[in-house]
């Protein structure tokens, strides 16, 4: 996969950080059919790379990513009711993809995410906003509703945030989209760069197989009983403190050194 076989996104895969950019800022990085295709490339190969431990996704320009492109709009009013599945299918693969990816995520929104935006970004495990970001559900607007966005956006914000946003299309600041739970930190344009790589600093010296099974432990638990949870998380963490990874943490903590993936990221 090479980087000139994109479009409408770039990225940047280093020192185990994969950097996803979305890379029209001529019209504020809204996605067309390309975007989503191009999107679901690089995730996959991300999910694939073993040397990779984080992705994040920003945008490129004043805008994090204002929803679907009016061109694409304009098209897809023409669309059969197969070609509009088909698409649609593909806008919730990616956001499957994005969600479940073995990773952290992490979303550095620069600008602001408005029907789509919002939910890439509710895909994401961590979301940090600049305070000139701004969000919007505004999909009744137009006579549709945030379909293939909403089981990120409900998960993120709650149902009852869920029903006042999706119903009004109200706009939303970044103080209110912190408040709300849509985005975990809010700081300025300046330090947003400096907060992001702090918390990809942080996701870096975790163990790789415990965070990939912390990602299938915040999947699938709430959909467990709490029998089947019960189950599940016992065998979960007796696997892991047999494992070679659990075995290093465990010897690292209690010999008061670090682990030796700690070590060796900090010397790539």
């Amino acid at each position: 996969m090479e980087e000139k076989d994109f479009s409408t996104i770039s990225y940047d895969f280093k020192d185990r950080v994969a950097w996803v950019f979305l890379n029209r800022p001529q019209v504020h990085n809204a996605f067309n059919s390309t975007m989503i295709s191009e999107l679901l490339r690089v995730f996959r190969a991300v999910k694939e790379d073993d040397r990779l431990r984080v992705a994040v996704l920003t945008g490129i320009g004043k805008s994090f990513c204002a929803g679907a492109d009016l061109n694409w709009m304009r098209e897809v009013v023409n669309y059969s009711f197969e070609q509009n599945l088909e698409e649609s299918r593909q806008i919730a693969d990616l956001h499957e993809l994005i969600y479940t990816l073995p990773k952290p995520t992490v979303a550095m929104v620069n600008g602001t995410a408005i029907g789509g935006g919002t939910g890439f970004l509710s895909a994401c495990d961590i979301a940090v906003a600049a305070e000139e970001a701004k969000f919007g559900l505004s999909e009744v607007k137009l006579g549709l509703v945030p379909a293939a966005i909403s089981p990120y956006v409900v998960r993120k914000i709650g149902e009852s945030h869920a029903r006042r946003y999706f119903l009004t299309g109200t706009r939303i600041c970044a103080s209110r989209a912190c408040e709300i739970g849509l985005v975990n930190e809010v700081v300025s344009l300046d330090e947003l760069e400096a907060t992001v790589n702090s918390i990809v600093e942080q996701l870096l010296t975790s163990g790789p197989e415990a965070l990939t099974n912390c990602k299938d432990l915040l999947f699938q638990v709430p959909r467990m009983d709490m029998e089947e949870a019960k189950e599940y998380t016992a065998r979960m963490i007796a696997n892991l403190r047999i494992s070679a990874e659990g075995q290093e943490g465990m010897a690292a903590f209690l010999e008061k050194r670090k682990p030796a993936w700690a070590k060796a990221d900090k010397e790539d």
